[in-house]
């Protein structure tokens, strides 16, 4: 028996898929793209400054750019006055290029090189320092405006985490900041936390309003907090969620491979997006006390926030044509245009669960079922985008498109590659004229 999958009903795509467009633009881009659909970004954007308002919360909301590269969205954010997390001298230049603010962004990330911090402080960002001989290159560039500094805070709770000063360290980084003076505008703390749990992320949000009181008593301004990102995106339903989990194993899946079920990303959420930031606002820091929302009402602390998957959830799918297909016994290997390194799961050694869509010829008369696995047009027998056999409702033929849907968070282009000088998917945008779809390439 195949597992089943499938995503959320969703009649915007819909509305697509039954258009005819996307057979149109794989005919046009002569490949496989993504398409991209903003205006959903645009309401995971309101939600979670809607979660913010409804908590009475000061809030910066900051699009984890490397969640996807697409142009689009960092317009999107331009026009909505949103902020940008940036980790690299390219999506910095690539967030002003497209109207960004300097003032609007923050730059995350390890070990920052000596451009990016010149760049970032002549443009006004906000940095999120992550060692302190990093603090020490900040101090010493030769700079008209304060440096913005966040001093990000090591995580107790997962001892291995490679990000973030401990205590000593922390300790030694106020101290420099309150001695650097008007150099330096140390403006509070942040931190990165694995997983999407919501306690610990409150308990040490709650932990970081309390450094702010701390620091204020050096003269430091320390006003506002960042708990990253990490908020979960449901993708299935909960039913198919657990049978998937319950049933999967090595029968499943070409060649008999193996998952551990704690590798896959957890595609079913029941707290999910902007309420999973409400719940973390509801949450009482130590399990105790006022909720973190009032602590930060309290302490006048705002809250900065860097999402990247959940501002991304239905803004876009993958299209890939069908390039043959190939019998085996009790099941079907389906090749498509492309490879498996425009679906980035693959790098965390896992694949892209939701079931992908067959788009074929509609006027076929009805057939069987048929299972199948998926794989890239690479010569590495490893180049599978489903290694799972998928219960398709009919043999897929060649020109028939396989959409996977929901892609647009960390998907498209974290493990991208033009291996085979096989070209990479093009993004396309597409919004709606009346009842009707349009499109432009991203640019």
């Amino acid at each position: 028996m195949a597992l089943s999958l499938p995503a959320h009903p969703d009649p915007l795509t819909d509305r697509i898929h039954d258009s005819g467009l996307l057979h149109e633009l794989a005919h046009g881009l002569d490949g496989p793209f993504h398409y991209l659909l903003p205006e959903r970004f645009d309401d995971n954007l309101a939600a979670f400054r809607a979660a913010l308002a409804d908590a009475e919360v000061e809030g910066r909301v900051h699009y984890a750019k490397k969640a996807n590269k697409a142009s689009v969205f960092v317009e999107r954010c331009a026009a909505a006055g949103a902020g940008i997390d940036v980790a690299s001298l390219g999506e910095l230049r690539d967030a002003l290029g497209h109207g960004v603010r300097g003032e609007d962004l923050v730059v995350t990330g390890p070990a920052k090189n000596e451009q990016l911090l010149r760049v970032a402080t002549r443009q006004g960002a906000l940095i999120a320092v992550d060692a302190p001989d990093e603090l020490e290159r900040l101090l010493g560039l030769d700079t008209d405006r304060p440096v913005r500094v966040l001093l990000r805070r090591h995580p107790p709770a997962q001892p291995r985490s490679r990000f973030g000063l401990d205590d000593a360290q922390l300790h030694q980084a106020l101290r420099r900041c309150a001695e650097a003076g008007d150099t330096v505008r140390m403006e509070g703390f942040s931190f990165h936390l694995s997983g999407y749990a919501v306690q610990p992320r409150a308990d040490l949000a709650g932990e970081l309003v309390e450094l702010c009181l701390k620091a204020r008593a050096s003269g430091l301004p320390a006003d506002r907090i960042s708990i990253g990102g990490g908020f979960p995106v449901d993708y299935v339903a909960a039913d198919a969620w657990d049978t998937f989990l319950a049933e999967q194993g090595p029968g499943h899946y070409h060649g008999e491979k193996a998952f551990a079920t704690g590798d896959f990303y957890p595609y079913h959420s029941p707290v999910a997006g902007a309420d999973a930031l409400r719940a973390i606002l509801a949450a009482r820091p130590g399990g105790t006390g006022p909720s973190l929302a009032e602590r930060l009402r309290q302490a006048g602390v705002t809250l900065l926030l860097e999402p990247g998957r959940a501002l991304l959830d239905r803004a876009g799918s993958s299209v890939f044509p069908v390039q043959g297909v190939k019998d085996r016994a009790g099941y079907g290997i389906v090749t498509v245009d492309g490879t498996s390194l425009s679906l980035s799961e693959q790098w965390f050694n896992s694949e892209y669960l939701p079931d992908p869509v067959l788009l074929g010829d509609r006027t076929r008369p009805p057939e069987q079922p048929y299972r199948a696995c998926v794989g890239g047009a690479s010569c590495l027998d490893s180049d599978l985008l489903t290694w799972r056999k998928i219960a398709f409702p009919a043999r897929p033929r060649v020109g028939d498109l396989l959409v996977y849907p929901n892609t647009a968070g960390y998907q498209m282009d974290s493990n991208e590659s033009p291996f085979h000088e096989l070209p990479l998917p093009p993004k396309v945008v597409v919004d709606h004229h009346g009842d009707r779809p349009r499109w432009r390439l991203d640019r």
